[in-house]
């Protein structure tokens, strides 16, 4: 048997990447830590004061992360916190405070301290397809990606779409009460869903992946409203009927009206933000392609009927 090669040291093939996750107490930010931690990267999370007592800081170090507390006001602490890792993670939620301004500063944290590679706090339909005014939240992303674009560092923005999740609840597109499936324009119109564990498990592999272009795009499954339609009576084993409100044109001038009644400027995800979301998929101006899920072909995608499945009366 020949003897082991000593002039490295035999424990740095076994040393684990470090990646510093941000956002890492949110829904999102929880999935990417277990993915990163199956994936046997050492996870670094940043978290704020106030959150280090919670519960999502509990079940973060029950998965093996290393909690950091940090001031987004404080450059010393988070250079620090960025030293050493071979990626930072941005799982960030919020509005320009947040969006822009923390995550400028992580930024600038991560070249500080000589961090190869960021992924930012995208996690959307492609906004990078969107005329400016229309999505605040995610005009908010192309104002910070400007600023990625002009840093020293490689950056991979990940796009999948609208969680798929949201639709049993949140994106009033599938009523499982009334049996209805509800939109505005064109039925055939294609649309990107990916869940967020998919898209945690796809960032993980993206965040170990040195070689990971600017953008990857992603979507669990691609359905129109009638694959919807189709998808809601395949889980459900009941008919649902389509109902076109009315024309994108239509649905603008509705979303107008309720940011006028009710702005809530502060809030993250008002009812008119949310609309805007969805007019920007009705349009198809946002759709992605072309699609990277075959990169990590480890990753199996889930359906839309499976996310529906559990709605079943």
């Amino acid at each position: 048997m020949a003897e082991p090669d000593l002039t490295l040291p035999s424990s740095s093939a076994a040393e684990p990447a470090t990646v510093v996750l941000a956002g890492a107490t949110g829904a999102l930010g929880l999935l990417i830590a277990h993915h990163l931690r199956q994936r046997g990267a050492a996870v670094r999370a940043l978290v704020r004061p106030q959150a280090r007592a919670s519960a999502e800081a509990a079940s973060l170090r029950l998965q093996g992360a290393e909690l950091v507390e940090v001031d987004y006001g404080q450059a010393d602490q988070l250079r620090q916190a960025c030293a050493g890792a071979s990626c930072v993670v941005s799982a960030l939620s919020g509005l320009r405070e947040v969006i822009v301004e923390a995550q400028t500063r992580l930024l600038e944290a991560a070249v500080a301290a000589g961090v190869p590679r960021f992924i930012p706090s995208d996690f959307s339909i492609d906004y990078t397809r969107l005329p400016d005014g229309s999505n605040r939240n995610l005009d908010l992303r192309r104002e910070f990606q400007r600023r990625l674009d002009q840093a020293p560092i490689q950056a991979t923005s990940i796009l999948n779409g609208m969680f798929t999740d949201l639709l049993t609840g949140q994106a009033p597109v599938i009523l499982m009460g009334p049996r209805r499936v509800v939109y505005w324009g064109d039925a055939d119109q294609p649309l990107d869903f990916t869940t967020m564990r998919d898209t945690a498990a796809f960032t993980a592999a993206a965040a170990l992946d040195p070689a990971a272009p600017r953008y990857l795009r992603v979507a669990g499954e691609v359905a129109s409203i009638r694959g919807l339609q189709a998808a809601a009576e395949a889980a459900t084993g009941q008919e649902f009927k389509l109902f076109r409100v009315g024309s994108l044109s239509a649905f603008g001038k509705v979303i107008k009206l309720t940011k006028a009644l009710v702005p809530a400027p502060n809030e993250v995800f008002p009812p008119w933000q949310g609309m805007q979301y969805l007019h920007n998929m009705f349009s198809g101006w946002p759709k992605l392609e072309p699609l990277d899920n075959a990169r990590y072909p480890e990753i199996s995608w889930t359906p839309v009927r499976a996310v529906l499945a559990p709605s079943r009366a």
